[in-house]
């Protein structure tokens, strides 16, 4: 599962650098006015992020801030974007992205020197984008989407859009190793809490199952002011603080406003990410997997072959988990380690309460979710404070998926 590809030339995967991908602006309309760039300071401005370690540019002539005003058209986005891509082609020595969900824009921009298609709307918004990118057999960025631009909800979502992405691009002919994943971090549409882009940066490895490149935009986005309170003038840290989180997670690429902010900052979170364990022996590999949401062991399992019944009677068995329970009698803890036993866990609890020496002891219990919710189920049936413990340990283990409890803060 270790990603390695070749996007026009440049190397991105687990073993490469991350990569930087600056934001170029020409558009007005944008939510961060330091990131808009005339037509006057564009080359300037190209030269200096890849001066400072940017090894992509991301160019973007029409707003995708949900807010912009005024909304410009296709036509509109065409003649800002064409003259910029002729000004950097032969200027510069870097990959040049257009963020663009218009097809037309898209194959325009190819013709000009474009050598990836970031569409944020992951082919939703113009049914043509996927034809243009798989015959220009181009990388193209995709961002999670369901009907519009970043309107998955959730984790869960995210996964379940980018999935059904992957999906239909490998319907209409595209080469899906050309796609780098982007999980939609941002208030995409108002009604989108930042908790859940909390969630996603937390846990931006699950996207690690699609074996696929993955871009992270955080640079001063909304989610930063929910902590922060600034405006996207004074989001720098914060923009930095995640993403440094991202890269320890997984991360290969950062499209940034800041390219020398961002640089060290991406090099120490990279050094601390640890490798993934691989022993390969001619055609053989063997391979540790770190499942840490059941639902990521689905998507690996139905990738290999596995039918889609038997990938979700076994994902509750690739993830474990250890639960204290605390000031329980010996005997209550005994009859659940017997029971945890019977179904495969185990528990720990301390030397007396085995010889039944102290009255009170504390409980470990080990378990996959599978194991544990059947535990549940029988304590449910059982004498003494049994019911009660069922209960909580219930509830431990629903909090611990409920992004909500996870994630929301007191005012």
């Amino acid at each position: 599962m270790v990603v390695d590809v070749d996007i026009c030339g440049l190397k991105v995967g687990d073993e490469h650098p991350v990569r930087l991908m600056g934001v170029i602006n020409l558009s007005k309309e944008s939510f961060y006015k330091g990131s808009v760039v005339s037509t006057d300071s564009l080359l300037d401005v190209a030269h200096k992020m890849v001066a400072d370690g940017a090894t992509i540019l991301d160019i973007g002539a029409r707003s995708t801030w949900p807010l912009a005003r005024p909304v410009i058209g296709e036509e509109e986005e065409l003649n800002r974007m064409i003259p910029a891509l002729d000004i950097l082609r032969g200027n510069t020595d870097v990959l040049i992205s257009v963020d663009t969900v218009y097809s037309g824009v898209a194959e325009e921009s190819l013709k000009h020197g474009a050598d990836i298609v970031n569409d944020v709307s992951g082919f939703t918004s113009d049914p043509h984008m996927i034809d243009v990118v798989a015959d220009y057999d181009c990388p193209a960025v995709v961002m999670a989407s369901r009907e519009f631009p970043g309107d998955p909800v959730g984790m869960d979502a995210i996964m379940e859009s980018l999935a059904k992405i992957i999906a239909r691009a490998d319907s209409r002919g595209m080469d899906t190793g050309k796609l780098i994943l982007d999980p939609a971090i941002g208030k995409w549409f108002s009604d989108k809490d930042p908790i859940y882009d909390f969630e996603t940066m937390d846990q931006f490895e699950s996207l690690k199952v699609f074996e696929r490149p993955l871009l992270a935009a955080i640079s001063r986005k909304s989610c930063i002011d929910a902590v922060l309170h600034k405006p996207a003038s004074e989001r720098l840290y914060g923009s930095l603080a995640a993403t440094a989180i991202v890269v320890h997670k997984g991360a290969h690429i950062i499209r940034t406003h800041d390219i020398t902010e961002t640089r060290d900052v991406v090099e120490v979170a990279r050094a601390m990410r640890k490798r993934q364990p691989i022993v390969r022996s001619g055609n053989f590999e063997v391979s540790v997997i770190d499942i840490i949401h059941p639902d990521d062991a689905e998507y690996i399992m139905k990738g290999m072959g596995v039918t889609g019944t038997g990938a979700k009677v076994m994902k509750n068995k690739t993830v474990s988990k250890v639960i204290r329970v605390n000031n329980i009698t010996t005997t209550e803890a005994l009859i659940i380690k017997q029971e945890i036993l019977a179904r495969g866990g185990d528990a720990a609890l301390e030397r007396e309460a085995v010889s039944h020496e102290t009255a009170k002891t504390d409980v470990l219990i080990i378990g996959t979710l599978l194991q544990l919710g059947k535990l549940v189920r029988k304590l449910s049936f059982q004498a003494r404070n049994l019911p009660l413990i069922a209960e909580m340990i219930a509830e431990a283990l629903e909090n611990d998926m409920d992004v909500e409890h996870r994630y929301q803060r007191e005012p």
